[in-house]
């Protein structure tokens, strides 16, 4: 019986892992949302935001977890943004540190925000758990996932994947 069960878990573990490298969350075209909220980290993420931004497919963006040193004329001299649009249009989340405070604090700005629907960008291989952790935190809103497109690596695949079962092992039992 323990051989049996053992067995199972090992199959489902790897049918898991090969569905997560196999087949990664894609970009989205075109599409209306109240806000986009992108997460620090990788290649892309921030210019896909202030590109949907751009297009008008949404009114505003939260950057979430930008380092605590980087101040908002630096981001706008970094990412080519006006001051208008700095003032505007975005918003700047200095105090998260990891994925699970990126969404807790994503969840206070959309709440004073009254924001109802949001394009959550981040990377391919980060958008499973980042799009989880986002739904936990702020159930009510709309989530609407837009993965950057990215080629990782085998080891980055492994822990990503490991880190989403580890998050959803740790909500099962409450923490």
């Amino acid at each position: 019986m323990l051989r049996r069960l053992a067995s199972f878990l090992v199959i489902a573990w790897a049918l898991g892992f090969v569905w997560f490298a196999a087949i990664p969350p894609q970009p989205i075209g075109a599409g209306r949302s109240d806000a986009a909220i992108v997460l620090t980290g990788g290649d892309g993420r921030i210019q896909r935001a202030l590109a949907v931004l751009g297009k008008g497919w949404v009114d505003k963006i939260l950057v979430a977890g930008v380092d605590s040193e980087v101040r908002p004329r630096e981001f706008a001299a970094e990412y080519e943004v006006s001051a208008r649009t700095m003032a505007r249009c975005v918003a700047l989340d200095q105090v998260s540190v990891d994925t699970r405070t990126n969404a807790r604090e994503a969840a206070l700005w959309i709440a004073a925000n009254k924001v109802r629907s949001v394009r959550l960008i981040t990377s391919d291989w980060h958008m499973r758990r980042a799009a989880w952790e986002l739904a936990k935190a702020a159930p009510d809103v709309e989530i609407a996932r837009d993965a950057v497109r990215t080629k990782p690596s085998f080891r980055i695949l492994f822990i990503e994947y490991h880190k989403l079962i580890a998050r959803r092992i740790a909500h099962v039992l409450g923490y």
